[in-house]
């Protein structure tokens, strides 16, 4: 199972060609992962105010199949366990009603301190996404 995010392509989305520029993809997975935070009732700046903050440390990406204007698309997300500071979130995007994968990526995420030193996954955020996403662990 995963945690599921619903996408609507606006024309801001799209290029010259009129498909998903590649980059809005790792845009449509960030809002996914924050709102998966946000579910499990962490915000970013709550977050930021506890001196937690997330960077991307790698992306691994393969573009599959075009997404086009006004297509509704769900991000799908899963987790892998935290090692440290360090936790893999795999991410796919498909078309609504469909199990094509338009995009799909394997992003590390480093938790960091506001000095940008890694700082561990707190074990309490990890409990809450426990609770109330249990799916989402791969």
């Amino acid at each position: 199972m995963a945690f599921k995010w619903p996408v609507r392509v606006y024309i801001e989305d799209t290029d010259f060609g009129g498909i998903v520029y590649y980059v809005n993809y790792l845009k449509f997975m960030e809002r996914a992962r924050t709102e998966l935070l946000r579910s499990a009732g962490w915000s970013q700046h709550e977050l930021a105010a506890n001196h937690l903050i997330f960077v991307v440390g790698s992306v691994e990406a393969q573009y599959l199949a075009p997404a086009k204007l006004d297509d509704q698309l769900i991000v799908h997300t899963t987790i892998k366990k935290p090692q440290g500071a360090r936790i893999k979130f795999l991410q796919a995007v498909v078309k609504e009603g469909s199990d094509r994968v338009l995009c799909q990526a394997e992003i590390e995420v480093i938790a960091v301190t506001p000095a940008m030193r890694p700082k561990r996954w707190p074990k309490e955020l990890i409990t809450t996404i426990d609770q109330t996403h249990p799916e989402v662990w791969s």
